[in-house]
């Protein structure tokens, strides 16, 4: 079928749509499923800190290829990177860590003003307010938990005096004090060593470790695992720099405002911000409380409490709106569901750092399920490209009784598509899907009927749409540049033409009769409707044929092809001049056309809603009707005796 497009536009410029149905997703079973995370779980002290050493090396393979094509040498570079990435932990995790120490310290100064501000809304209230309320009903509570329980002394047993309570000391000897310092620092050392080991050997064997996975789960296709290894060091590598930029676009602006407003630690509280932004959705939260109730403590109003807060929702509104669009040329590839479900996993798995690795692992687990097929079911939970075409995600919600969602889902394709375009290349084989359905006896009348009427209510709800491209104002310069292979062609104009859309054997065909007539519509034709109902043998009669030029007969299953030849026959006789096409709608080219118009005795034929509007508005002659062929049948011999007496 040939591609038109509208009144000189191109459709060159325009997205595509497939219409390609996915492939069935299989599910793993629950007992696989649940080995991975039980050994996951158990085994978390292997696998938390090799998945910090990926996620690293994901992460600074950019930069060390970076190094290697400005011609530092790999063993250089890698030491390099992986030093310099290290050196900046140590040097935040000290700074943070010298701010806490001070913030502690200084606790006991803000209490003054902590106190003021809880008796100011104490005297805010009226007499027994709810401060004083839940204050008493705290005190109550804790003084019926400390009271002792009642014991029945016997009468002759003297009572005893209270226990004193004795603390033995024993001084530690420097050794001891040493060891418990340095002993709770060990664990979380001796996992940083391990990780910047890994790190480093990744990144310096990494074309190696590269072929072996390819030779060890992909051997046999090699296309398709070298695309998922680029895939994930892309997506993964990209999302923690661009995080790291962005958060530090966050952080650095909030540290200097706090400093500025007069808040102890703005170091300490801009740090944080960076690194709990880290955390999907609730770490900016998390940042934004300790500053807030520092502010609280330190000044006797609220003035300077308001204004921290402004500080963090407008670099909030900022990133949000402005920095991650303008950063993040590509995304994660995860729903936001699918981040919060992954936040809650793998923090039960991992703990906090489980919480910081969410995203990247998650996003490692779509890219996985994108290109082995035995985990795509991967990707349907946890990306966020759509698992329905678009034709089925119409369908389902015109099955649905939904037009307004419909609808929805409409106008964001024709952000970039025509409604020519929409209708044939959507809502057409969406109607298809209905009609394959009906046949096959999975459609109830009930549900054909509530598509049908979901589809026409579609229809006008597009009417605003039609009119914005019918007000279009025509391109006059036809001198664009053509393809080398096809030539597209052109809608006609419409102007002062009058057609008849005409559904051909049932609802469905209606609402497709309803979209040609729109379309016809925007290209300036006079377009109107007709039921099948309209059709029928004792109705074609009282069709409104008068000044209608040409009529269109829609038809959805091609098994009525012959009731169309009736159709064709009708209506020619009840308006000789009338020209009269038939369209078999389908989503692709079906045949030829020439034929069936021919074999119809029709003016002309089509397969879709492009060449439907193009037959209906080109200016040609009605076809004469040919004569119907009978075949006589001779009377027998007895008939003609029988006749004859």
């Amino acid at each position: 079928m040939v591609e038109a497009i509208p009144k000189g536009r191109s459709l060159s410029s325009r997205n595509q749509v497939s219409l390609q149905p996915n492939s069935r997703t299989a599910l793993p079973t629950f007992a696989a499923t649940a080995a991975v995370v039980a050994i996951l779980y158990f085994a978390r002290d292997v696998f938390l800190p090799l998945a910090i050493a990926v996620l690293l090396t994901f992460a600074l393979a950019p930069i060390v290829a970076w190094l290697r094509r400005i011609g530092v040498p790999r063993l250089v570079s890698v030491i390099a990177c992986v030093l310099a990435a290290f050196g900046l932990v140590a040097v935040f995790s000290f700074v943070v860590v010298s701010q806490v120490g001070e913030v502690a310290r200084n606790v006991p100064t803000y209490q003054a003003n902590i106190l003021e501000k809880v008796r100011s809304l104490k005297e805010s209230g009226s007499g027994g307010g709810i401060i004083d309320r839940l204050s008493g009903v705290i005190e109550r509570v804790g003084q019926e938990l400390d009271k002792p329980e009642s014991v029945t002394v016997p009468a002759a047993q003297p009572s005893r005096p209270d226990p004193l309570l004795v603390e033995i000391f024993t001084p530690q000897r420097p050794i001891e004090t040493l060891k418990n310092l340095i002993g709770p620092l060990i664990g979380p050392l001796a996992t940083a060593g391990l990780v910047i080991v890994v790190v480093i050997f990744m990144l310096l064997e990494r074309e190696d470790l590269r072929d072996r996975f390819i030779r060890l789960v992909g051997y046999g296709d090699l296309h398709r695992t070298t695309e998922a290894l680029q895939d994930a060091g892309r997506r993964v590598g990209q999302y923690l720099l661009m995080q790291l930029v962005v958060n530090v676009a966050y952080g650095v602006p909030i540290g200097m405002g706090l400093w500025l407003l007069g808040i102890p630690n703005a170091i300490l509280w801009g740090l944080l911000a960076i690194v709990l932004r880290f955390v999907p959705y609730i770490g900016p939260a998390i940042a934004m409380i300790l500053p807030l109730f520092l502010a609280l403590a330190v000044a006797p109003g609220w003035s300077l409490v308001l204004w921290a807060a402004a500080l963090f929702i407008a670099m909030e509104l900022v990133i949000n709106n402005v920095i991650e669009p303008w950063l993040y040329g590509s995304r994660t590839g995860l729903s936001p569901l699918a981040i919060i479900v992954a936040a809650i996993f793998w923090t039960w798995l991992w703990g906090p750092v489980g919480l910081v690795l969410s995203t990247p692992l998650t996003v490692c687990l779509v890219v996985l399920g994108k290109h082995v097929p035995q985990f795509e079911f991967l990707e349907v939970l946890f990306g966020n490209e759509p698992v329905l075409d678009p034709k089925e995600r119409l369908y389902q919600r015109l099955l649905a009784g939904d037009p307004d969602e419909a609808t929805d889902h409409a106008e964001e394709m024709l952000e970039s598509e025509y409604l020519v375009d929409f209708y044939g290349k959507v809502a057409i084989p969406a109607l298809l899907l209905g009609e394959l359905d009906r046949a096959r006896g999975a459609l109830t009348d009930e549900q054909r009927t509530r598509v049908a009427a979901s589809a026409v209510t579609l229809v006008a709800n597009l009417n605003e749409i039609a009119d914005e491209e019918a007000d279009e104002e025509d391109d006059a310069t036809e001198d664009a540049a053509q393809d080398d292979d096809a030539q597209e062609e052109e809608l006609p104009d419409g102007a002062g033409k009058t057609v008849l859309c005409i559904g051909g054997r049932g609802d469905l065909d209606n609402a497709a009769a309803a979209m040609l007539a729109q379309v016809l519509t925007v290209q300036g034709a006079t377009a109107s409707t007709a039921s099948h109902a309209d059709v029928e043998p004792s109705s074609i009669r009282s069709l409104p044929l008068e000044g209608v030029q040409t009529a269109v007969v829609g038809f959805l299953n091609a098994d009525s092809l012959n009731h169309g030849r009736f159709l064709v026959r009708r209506l020619k006789r009840a308006r000789p001049s009338l020209r009269v096409g038939v369209v078999l709608w389908t989503d692709t080219a079906a045949g030829d056309a020439g034929k069936l118009a021919g074999d119809l005795n029709a003016d002309f034929a089509a397969f879709g809603m492009t060449g439907a509007a193009i037959g209906a508005l080109t200016d040609a002659p009605a076809v004469p009707l040919k004569a119907a062929k009978r075949k006589v049948r001779r009377p027998s011999q007895a008939g003609r005796k029988s006749k004859a007496a």
